[in-house]
């Protein structure tokens, strides 16, 4: 009884300090997103103030009226690992299919693995030499495809978990029944993988999002996505606009976390 007892009080004590741990982790997380929310709206902040001296909403303002190139850089940045998610998932999920039913699967495995195992640098001039054959170096095109090919790998290897035995035999039963290739994806195959397709958007969605290299080299300067803004003012060392950029840089990511609590985990 005694032991039962003093287990018991170690529990509470342990639950006592969850709420002490989480709050430290909450200031962690929250303090930088707050010091970037006030460098954006700071009109002066003096050393040493501790916070801004004067306010002002005029840089918000200007991006919210397309003034700046900043609303730009984010149209542009959205279109761009929209179009890269859409289609590294669909061409990932359909390709890793037939990767996880070949003979040679371990063959094709590696090669998808591949522009993981290289340089970044040996990549990006690689990728580079096939938009500039291709006619898409300094292009919005070119930059796509050059993240499509990165993001295509990792979708491949990310649904190679999904094609089980269950998965197989729910395709044999299609096929018996007189199915067709369509009516397998549309009614079976789709919404088995709903959860695992919304995680591969979600993810490689976020690896073109924060891309630098990639669009450097292959967008030559001419593609100006948000991620090369905040590196031309932080180069040019204007902290309030890299601010800014920074705080419009979070705000998909944060939103695409918020839908993958709210749909992805509720729905697993």
């Amino acid at each position: 009884m005694k032991r039962d007892d003093k287990d018991r009080r170690d529990g509470k004590d342990n639950r006592g300090s969850f709420p002490v741990a989480r709050i430290l982790v909450t200031c962690l997380c929250v303090l930088p997103l707050a010091v970037l929310a006030a460098l954006s709206f700071a009109g002066a902040w003096p050393f040493p103030d501790v916070v801004p001296s004067r306010w002002t909403a005029s840089r918000w303002l200007d991006v919210l009226a397309g003034q700046g190139g900043l609303a730009a850089s984010f149209g542009v940045s959205v279109l761009i690992s929209a179009s890269v998610a859409l289609l590294s998932t669909v061409l990932g999920f359909i390709t890793s299919k037939h990767v996880a039913y070949h003979p040679r699967r371990r063959l094709l495995l590696f090669l998808a693995y591949v522009p993981f195992a290289l340089s970044p640098v040996i990549l990006g001039v690689c990728l580079l030499y096939v938009a500039i054959q291709a006619g898409l170096s300094g292009t919005v095109g070119g930059v796509i495809l050059a993240q499509t090919i990165f993001a295509y790998g990792f979708a491949i290897v990310l649904f190679q978990g999904l094609w089980s035995p269950r998965m197989r035999a729910f395709e044999d039963l299609v096929r018996t029944l007189g199915g067709s290739t369509w009516q397998l994806y549309a009614r079976v195959l789709v919404p088995l993988a709903r959860e695992m397709l919304l995680l591969c958007f979600f993810q490689t969605f976020l690896i073109s999002w924060f891309q630098y290299g990639l669009t450097v080299l292959v967008g030559g300067g001419q593609v100006k996505t948000l991620t090369l803004k905040v590196y031309d003012y932080v180069g040019e060392a204007n902290v309030f606009y890299a601010a800014l950029a920074s705080c419009l840089l979070i705000i998909p990511p944060a939103l695409l976390l918020w839908a993958n609590k709210r749909f992805l985990f509720k729905a697993v």
